[in-house]
């Protein structure tokens, strides 16, 4: 007679019998994943009617085992070997390649609920891609449906979007690392400034739109950066890589990990520099990271985690481009004098706690010390030369915020059947302050106002931006049989943003002169109360293949730059408001022997969705009169309400895997990702926008690749594709003879190729390739500000070459 509701205790331990914690078991059967303790021990549960189940055992550093566990078994021991140093490094790719599979679908990780979810997981061990710049089109090559603005050829800005959002520094998406959040301001400014170095993670989450319930509002979703964590079969390991390259590319990434006693640590430092593929773009970085762990010795089921993590850099930017100006020279610069820093720190203080092997907490503190300064000559006439004796326009902005996540697991029997029930809370306080006004005339990084200097400079403004957010959000997952789950989930968001702070405005007359020159206040108080809800469903049709579908409801406020930000290239509505809507998937995901697959159909509904749309410029005279001033501008505002839907999709084949007489290991994999996106504007305000496309949307993207093995040479060949895509809501196209702005029109389609090689000698790892293999001269951008504006090109054919040593 079977037990019911039996309990095994599973111990795992290196080969000298020293205890692992934070392995991870998967049960294949339950489809669950539990972790070790401080002691290397975690209980597996046989649910009724079962007594046997396949058990897989991960470790980092450690090969995975995989066994069956008989019901009958209260004590189970099993030791894990090290990852070989001299092992083939196709063998090692391929563990980390079959680990990701497995982790990517978890119903439940940590304290975080996905069934029912589109979810992406990118294992950077199991990519051969150039890591020392970031390239992005490569890293994630098979997340589907991204559209990635390229501003540099050194990664130093993550620009992603995807169905419809706009790709600037990932706005539209929820940015963390390790769970907290990285970007300004979550809700008042969620730009992402700065980007971990990729050479330091172990794997980037992507959840879509559904995210909204447990982490945020954003229509995007999820970016979760999640970095390498300590190697604890070591008291010590280091990792050095040196990276040269094209237009004085070098990098140098240094990392220090391993366990001592019960402190676990991780750290790296990062250094880039270059002078960039144009004239003017030199930039210089600075990237350091430091993680701390440990088990206190009278709380063996509690886990403390620091992190700290700091980097600064300066960038010049050489502007944008007019069309004319593109097609005749397209890497040429006319801007000497722009500039860009950032100097981001980061803090964070995670407990781990299992009261029991069925209820888990975890809070996260986290906060942010940061500036972004910006200085240049950015007049919507792109063409324009710049006077080297005007003042430059100068944003000065500050980022301080905090804020605590705290989150309950609670795993339970509900009418015989399992049941996963996850609350939380977070409180954020941020804040910001932000200053523009007249900048120096010399052609220095100089960020020191001048307003003494230029008195009558048109665009000054002083304001602080203190906003608030409190959510409480909950998920449970119902097992309504052996095979389908449903998830249902709710958000309540109390949001305060606001603006404190005055401008002024000063008219000239005709000859230049000042004939007007007020300053007005300006303070807003924006507060929300919102109850976000959705529903997601899972169908476990058999062990390899599994369906889903959910809707979530979305939302995105009105950023701080929309409220109160000069910008000489586009204007915006006074009454401008929050989007909201939803987002829709339906879709499957699988695998074979030979074939890993997935697809999906999604559709997202905004309401006054935010947009640029072209328009006659108004403002007022010296009477207070609204009249137009004969010029066409960009207007910024709610353009109306749009609806996208599309077709995603992946699939992988293994074409081979095997070895030679000789046992040289050798593989062979395709790919092809692919998302066919449709949009309609359905209503508007605006002349002209009812029934135009939705903007930042190619009607077809693809990315597809080869991964290739043999002995210890891997490498990897990937295209890129997108059609042309819209930068307006009013549809503009494109005038190649445009020389005066370049802020106008249609991004072109374009395709690009990536070639890259790794070889493994023992310890040593030389990695070399060539991004735009074949020299395509192409755009991903108009830029209405920095780094413009106009045409921002994206890089020539360029080299690497790396250097990786593991001691």
């Amino acid at each position: 007679m079977l037990l019911s509701q039996s309990i095994s205790l599973v111990t795992v331990v290196d080969s000298g019998g020293i205890s692992i914690p934070a392995a991870e078991l998967y049960v294949a059967e339950t489809t669950t994943l539990v972790s070790t303790g401080a002691d290397g021990s975690a209980a597996v549960n046989f649910p009724t009617g079962i007594d046997t189940l396949t058990l897989t055992v991960f470790a980092t550093g450690f090969t995975s085992r995989q066994l069956q566990l008989s019901s009958g078994t209260t004590a189970l021991r099993i030791t894990l070997r090290p990852l070989s140093q001299t092992l083939s490094s196709v063998l090692v790719t391929a563990e980390a390649e079959r680990r990701a599979a497995l982790t990517r679908l978890r119903a439940v990780e940590g304290t975080a609920i996905y069934a029912g979810r589109k979810t992406e997981v990118v294992s950077l061990d199991a990519l051969t891609v150039n890591l020392a710049t970031n390239q992005a089109r490569q890293i994630y090559g098979e997340v589907s449906g991204l559209n990635i603005y390229e501003n540099d050829d050194a990664g130093l800005q993550l620009n992603v979007g995807g169905r419809g959002l706009d790709p600037n520094r990932s706005a539209s998406f929820n940015t963390r690392q390790n769970g907290y959040d990285i970007s300004a301001d979550v809700l008042g400014y969620p730009e992402s400034y700065y980007t971990p170095p990729a050479e330091a993670l172990a794997r980037v989450e992507v959840i879509r739109g559904a995210a909204s319930l447990q982490y945020g509002t954003q229509f995007g979703g999820l970016v979760n950066f999640i970095l390498r964590e300590p190697n604890r079969a070591k008291k010590i390991e280091l990792i050095s890589r040196q990276t040269g390259g094209s237009n004085g590319l070098f990098t140098s990434f240094n990392s220090l990990s391993g366990q001592l006693g019960p402190v676990g640590y991780y750290g790296f430092y990062n250094y880039k520099r270059g002078d960039g593929f144009r004239s003017n773009s030199g930039f210089s970085a600075h990237t350091a990271f430091l993680h701390l762990d440990f088990a206190p010795a009278f709380s063996p089921n509690t886990t403390v985690s620091l992190e700290y993590t700091y980097q600064d850099y300066l960038a010049q930017q050489a502007g944008g481009l007019t069309d004319a100006q593109f097609y005749s020279a397209p890497y040429s610069s006319n801007r000497a004098r722009n500039w860009f820093a950032v100097n981001w720190n980061l803090f964070s203080l995670r407990v781990d706690h299992k009261f029991t092997d069925r209820l888990t907490f975890s809070l996260q503190a986290f906060g942010l010390d940061a500036s972004r300064d910006a200085v240049g000559f950015r007049t919507n006439r792109v063409s324009q030369i710049d006077d080297p004796t005007a003042p430059r326009d100068l944003l000065l902005g500050t980022f301080q915020n905090y804020g605590v996540e705290a989150r309950l697991l609670h795993r339970y029997r509900l009418a015989s059947r399992d049941a996963i029930a996850l609350i939380g809370v977070k409180v954020y306080r941020a804040e910001n302050t932000a200053v523009q006004g007249p900048g120096t005339a010399e052609a220095e990084a100089n960020f020191r106002l001048a307003a003494d200097r230029y008195p009558s400079y048109p665009n000054q403004s002083q304001f602080s931006f203190p906003n608030r957010n409190v959510a409480v959000f909950g998920e449970h997952i119902f097992y309504l049989s052996d095979r389908l789950s449903v998830t249902p989930g709710a958000r309540y968001e109390y949001i305060r943003t606001a603006s404190d702070g005055s401008y002024r405005q000063i008219d000239f007359d005709l000859a230049g002169n000042p004939i007007r020159d007020e300053r007005f206040s300006d303070d807003r108080v924006f507060e929300r109360n919102l109850l976000l809800l959705g529903v997601g469903l899972g169908y476990q049709a058999s062990e390899r293949l599994e369906l889903f579908a959910n809707v979530s409801e979305n939302y995105r406020s009105v950023t701080f730059s929309d409220i109160r930000i000069v910008n000489p290239s586009f204007q915006v509505d006074p009454n401008i408001r929050d989007e909201r809507g939803f987002t829709a998937d339906i879709g499957l995901r699988g695998r074979s022997e030979r074939w890993t697959y997935s697809a999906n159909a999604f559709t997202i509904r905004y309401g006054n969705r935010l947009g640029e749309v072209l328009t006659p410029e108004v403002r007022q005279n010296a009477d207070g009169e609204a009249v137009e001033t004969g010029r066409i501008v960009r207007l910024r505002g709610n353009i109306g309400a749009a609806t996208l839907f599309g077709l995603e999709s992946l699939v992988e084949l293994n074409v081979l895997t095997g070895a030679t007489g000789q046992e040289v290991p050798y593989t062979l994999t395709t790919f092809a990702n692919t998302s066919v996106t449709s949009s309609r504007y359905t209503s508007s305000a605006t002349a002209g926008v009812v029934g135009n496309e939705v903007e930042f949307i190619p009607r077809l993207n693809v990315k597809t690749g080869l991964r290739f093995g043999y002995g210890d040479l891997l490498g990897s060949l990937q295209y890129s594709y997108l059609t042309r895509q819209y930068t307006d809501a009013s549809n503009a196209l494109q005038d190649r003879a445009d020389n005066q702005s370049g802020i106008v029109g249609t991004i072109p389609a374009y395709g690009v190729a990536d070639l890259s090689l790794s070889y493994r000698w023992r310890r040593l790892t030389i990695e070399s390739g060539i991004n735009n293999l074949f020299d395509e001269t192409y755009f991903t951008r108009r830029a209405t500000g920095y780094p413009g504006p106009g045409i921002i090109p994206s890089a020539p054919r360029s080299f690497y070459l790396t250097v990786g040593v593991r001691l």
